[in-house]
């Protein structure tokens, strides 16, 4: 409280930076989230993806991205392309990330608004698709070839090599 009153005004009404930060809709809170939301992307993507291992693995695997030598030249293709995906990658989650507040300044209820903001459309999405995958997987796991061929439950594997077993 005593670090609050030194960003507020003197009269405690409070236009203060701790005060607008505190409000999920200000423009301080939006850049302040969006700013943190970019750099954490950054961040999480130099701590997840290592382009030498990932090298290694399609040599590995004697596997082969076409025009690029294996090896260290591999490896540098990788750092090359995440690097350039990242950002726009992280400028969508910002802009994700404050969507609340431009639902709320273009007139839409406050409730809905946080309901069906940034984080939870990520969330949503996510866990939709893991859900997903989660279906084919046991409907593969129990030989359910019918469901999965006839139906638009393909995933990630494509449609091909499904054949699991044909007699049940």
């Amino acid at each position: 409280m005593t670090v609050a009153q030194y960003f507020t005004s003197a009269d405690g009404s409070g236009s203060g930076f701790l005060r607008q930060l505190n409000d999920p809709f200000s423009v301080a809170t939006a850049i302040f989230s969006f700013i943190l939301v970019v750099v954490f992307t950054y961040i999480y993507t130099a701590l997840i993806v290592n382009p030498q291992q990932y090298a290694e693995h399609l040599k590995r695997q004697n596997a082969f991205i076409p025009g690029v030598k294996p090896g260290k030249d591999t490896a540098d293709f990788i750092d090359n392309i995440t690097t350039r995906v990242t950002l726009p990658g992280a400028l969508f989650l910002g802009l994700i990330t404050i969507f609340p507040m431009f639902a709320f300044k273009l007139g839409v209820n406050q409730g809905f608004a946080i309901f069906f903001g940034g984080t939870s459309l990520l969330i949503l999405v996510g866990v939709v698709l893991d859900t997903l995958q989660q279906i084919e997987s046991y409907l593969l796991m129990r030989k359910y070839d019918g469901l999965v061929k006839g139906g638009k439950l393909k995933g990630r594997s494509g449609g091909s090599g499904m054949q699991i077993g044909a007699s049940m």
